[in-house]
Parts: C-alpha cells; structure tokens; sequence
C-alpha cells in the first residue's frame, strides 16, 4: 500500500526503495506520464536507480490531467494565474494524504502545532478559489486550536495591534504572507516582534516592483525587528513544502528530494553546487506524479538543502514540449 509510505522514509535508501516502486505504479496507471515515458522511449525495467527516473514537466498541468488513481478527486487545486492564461490543476484524489504531508512536515520544522498562534496575511490567495496554499493555512490555524489566529485580508490595523499583544504575552506565533502584503504592513507599522516567526511564501505577481530574496528579507527584518525571514517553498501541483528557517536556504521533509536538470539537456542531471533547473521528488504525491520538472532555477549544496535562484526567462524550458499539443 503506498497510500502513507511517504510516512516511513527516513534514510536515503528508504528513499530510493519507495520512489522507485512509487515510478512503477506511476509508469504504469498515470495515463501522462506513461505517454511521455513512451515519447522519450523509456522502459519501466530500464528504470533501476533513482537518477533514471524521468521528470514530467510542470507544465502538463496546466493541459492534461495528471491522475495515477481512477478515484474521483476530492479536491482540486489551482495554480494562481494572469486574467486568460492557463492555469495548473492539482486533482486530489485522498486529501488525508496532503494533511499528513503538511502536518508532519510543519511538525518537524517548527513543533507542535498547538503551542503556536498562527496569523495569516494572505490577500491575493484568499481572493481565488483552490488554493492549496490557503487550504493548508486553513487547517494549520483550526489545529492551533487558538482563538488568536486566524486570516487578514485588508485589516492591517487588526493584525498589527494583534502581533504587538502577541509580543507582549511572549506567545509563540506564526506571521505568514505574501511578500507584498508583508511590505504593505511595515509601511505602516515598524515591529520588535518576540518570539514571532515571519515567513514569507514569495508573490508580488505585479503587485509590487520585484526585489531580490536579500533585498526583501532585508527589508522585512528591519520592519519586523526579527533577525530571520522564513520561507515555505511549495506549489499547487505538489503535496509537501520545503522551509527556510533564514538567508533562503532550504530543507526538505525526507519524504522531498531536489535534483537539478541542465537547462540545456533536461534529461542529464548536474552534481551539487551546480545552477539548473529544480526537479523535485514528492513521494506524498503518490496519486498524481511523483517526479516533476518545475520552471524554477536553483541549486542543490553537499548537506541537501537548497536554493531558489529565479526562474527560467518566459518559462523556456527545452525539451519539455513533447506533448504540449
């Protein structure tokens, strides 16, 4: 049953065992994989190690339904997108897998949900609908069980007096939002927050002159009065997040790997250290696909974390239009 056996990894062969029995069972029920597996003339058997295994490109998300399960989706998530523009779509056939990917990650990264307050500043993801984002959240804030946290949309005054009385009570407290909202707040009010994590989940999407990482957690610790930015790395065709505790750095839950694919030859993957495009391994997501090809420049370093350094010019990505018809 690979349901939960994400749950189970702890080693790198832990890993690999179960990605390639997940590529398996993918190869052989996911209708576009498979299709993509045949245009590339690869086998199943052929397939022995974990750096064999062929990652789909993200953008099949947004022209086919990528489905390794004929049970009906219980949800599904969408991708934020310009007003005309195609959106990805995430059908999510078990949301009881999301949860435990989410909670159990969320856990390991910051502790128990419970002891912690969480505040949401969320505008351009609560103003749509299918945000796996904002269903995330949604839940974290109902399972910290506490009366303070909640979501914000325009009452920045509300959220404000509320961090300062947080601070005052020296709870422990979650602040996550969009980078533009973030900034939209220290416009007004300048912090000393305690004990208080900010994190931020990128997104200006045109909201805002785009900054670089420094530049805006520069900014934000300064209006926060905090000596770290945190980030959540996650997308809408994805079941598990990375976090950065500070500087952009990245750490993955065990069950989460990052390689990186030359931007030239997609299918040759580069050794640490090295830039190229971010090809994630999500064994949470077991029902849709696994081993995705993102739009996202980074870099991977020798203790496994990672970085985001941008994303490819016009999302150019050679290669990866095979089926793209």
């Amino acid at each position: 049953m690979l349901k939960n056996a994400f749950l189970s990894v702890q080693t790198d062969d832990d890993f690999e065992q179960l990605a390639l029995q997940i590529f398996k069972h993918q190869a052989v029920n996911n209708v576009v994989y498979s299709q993509f597996l045949k245009h590339l003339n690869i086998s199943i058997l052929s397939v022995k190690h974990l750096k064999d295994i062929p990652f789909l490109p993200i953008q099949f998300f947004k022209s086919h339904k990528v489905l390794s399960s004929t049970q009906k989706p219980q949800e599904t998530f969408t991708s934020s997108g310009t007003t005309g523009s195609l959106t990805s779509k995430h059908y999510v056939t078990d949301l009881s897998i999301y949860e435990n990917s989410y909670l159990k990650a969320f856990t390991r990264f910051y502790g128990e949900i419970e002891e912690i307050t969480v505040l949401a500043l969320l505008p351009s993801y609560l103003e749509r609908n299918g945000s796996s984002l904002i269903y995330m959240v949604d839940d974290l804030i109902k399972k910290s069980n506490n009366t303070e946290s909640g979501f914000f949309l325009n009452n920045l005054d509300e959220l404000a007096q509320k961090l300062i009385k947080l601070t005052k009570k020296g709870q422990k407290t979650l602040l996550i939002g969009v980078s533009f909202a973030l900034l939209d707040l220290i416009k007004t009010y300048q912090f000393q927050l305690k004990n208080t994590i900010v994190m931020e989940t990128g997104g200006m999407k045109g909201r805002r002159k785009e900054l670089i990482r420094t530049e805006l957690h520069n900014i934000l610790k300064k209006g926060f009065g905090v000596e770290n930015i945190h980030s959540e790395y996650g997308m809408t065709e994805l079941l598990s997040q990375a976090y950065s505790d500070g500087n952009g750095i990245f750490k993955t839950p065990p069950w989460m790997k990052i390689v990186i694919r030359d931007t030239e030859d997609p299918l040759q993957l580069l050794s640490n250290n090295q830039t190229g495009g971010i090809n994630i391994i999500d064994l949470a997501n077991v029902n849709s696909c696994s081993f995705i090809a993102t739009q996202d420049l980074g870099k991977v370093y020798s203790n496994s974390t990672f970085e985001v350094l941008g994303r490819f010019d016009n999302s150019d990505i050679r290669g990866c239009n095979l089926m793209l018809q």
